[in-house]
């Protein structure tokens, strides 16, 4: 009986941690300027591609495309998902700090933030149950200090 019940808690340890770990957001994702949305308008963003891989603890994240102005968006960031503030490096991002938590497989939590600025968002990321879509969704001030909301809609490439 013993035997048994460390076998049964050695599995459910093992479940929990498979669980726990998984991350369906990995993958590359491009941004449907169609089905986004931002306010105020007008949209900030022409195009934007964001490659997200797994690494312990957390992810890293590519983000290229361009925004409205044709300036280019280059900017990268390794983040743990114990809500920790992480720097975000290269061009065209708004902010250059970010924390984040993972809810479930499914669903993370954000702050970001321009530490030298106004720009300050929450937000949250869901991938949808079939893994082809993800929605991002923040609302906050942006780097003029107006009240802005912003959702992204993402598609699995």
């Amino acid at each position: 009986m013993r035997r048994m019940l460390s076998r049964f808690l050695a599995v459910l340890a093992i479940t929990a941690v498979t669980v726990l770990g998984a991350d369906n957001s990995i993958g590359t994702w491009k941004v449907n300027i169609a089905k986004s949305k931002y306010t105020p308008a007008p949209f900030p963003l022409k195009s934007l591609t964001s490659v997200r891989e797994a690494v312990s603890g957390g992810v890293k994240v590519t983000n290229t495309g361009e925004r409205a102005d044709g300036s280019a968006i280059n900017a990268s960031y390794t983040a743990k998902y114990d809500g920790s503030w992480t720097t975000v490096t290269g061009t065209g991002s708004p902010y250059d700090s970010i924390s984040i938590k993972q809810a479930n497989a499914n669903t993370l939590t954000y702050e970001a933030k321009q530490t030298s600025g106004k720009y300050h968002t929450s937000g949250r990321t869901v991938v949808s149950s079939d893994g082809k879509t993800m929605t991002s969704t923040s609302k906050g001030t942006d780097a003029n200090g107006a009240v802005m909301t912003l959702k992204l809609v993402y598609e699995k490439q």
